[in-house]
């Protein structure tokens, strides 16, 4: 995979958080004759000094039979991004769009039954629990759980490369960088909002 060394974040503790904070993901497969993709949820594992990737989708589409003929798949965590104009730029050059994503590579083994609603009973108590009346897999009509599970199979994913790409201005002068950030806080757009907060965080000695 070529990398852009400028913009690889080697912080492993960044990127893993950055996984979790962001874990609607876009899953990418190819038999060999086509490209598959679907958004989906997943919940992170780190075993043995490894990292699996745990998700779920749809039985016999055309992803899942994708996967079965090839196992090897693309996984992109996608956060904030925001065009950065010419403008904000102390040196005359061309604009950019600031944006952060890890795109993982790993191998998939199906799961079982059990393995599938072991996911849909986290997936759930991760996200129901906090809610004002949450409603948790075990909590769900008898017969719903084991009716639904026949349609969707689980996916364990190992991870066997990350590239984490950070572009967040690292290559500007100071005068550059607090440019940038102060123009995109006074957008309307959040996820520009987002951007210059976290730029702000790399280098906080230019914000007081």
């Amino acid at each position: 995979m070529y990398k852009i060394p400028y913009f690889t974040e080697t912080d492993k503790d960044l990127v893993t958080a950055f996984m979790k904070a962001h874990p609607f993901v876009t899953l990418v497969a190819n038999d060999g004759l086509s490209t598959e993709a679907t958004q989906v949820p997943v919940l992170l594992d780190e075993r043995d000094g490894k990292l699996f990737l745990l998700a779920h989708i749809m039985r016999k589409t055309s992803h899942h039979l994708a996967i079965e003929k090839n196992p090897k798949v693309l996984i992109l965590f996608t956060g904030p991004h925001c065009y950065v104009s010419s403008g904000w730029y102390t040196e005359k050059m061309g604009a950019t769009w600031n944006y952060q994503t890890v795109h993982v590579r790993g191998k998939v083994t199906f799961l079982d039954d059990a393995g599938t609603i072991d996911i849909l009973r986290r997936l759930h108590e991760k996200y129901e629990t906090g809610q004002e009346q949450p409603l948790l897999i075990q909590n769900l009509p008898e017969g719903y759980v084991s009716t639904h599970v026949m349609g969707i199979v689980g996916l364990e994913i190992e991870v066997t490369d990350i590239y984490p790409i950070f572009k967040l201005s690292q290559n500007r002068d100071d005068e550059s960088y607090v440019n940038i950030v102060n123009h995109l806080l006074k957008t309307n757009d959040t996820d520009a909002h987002k951007v210059a907060e976290t730029m702000k965080s790399r280098r906080p000695h230019l914000f007081g």
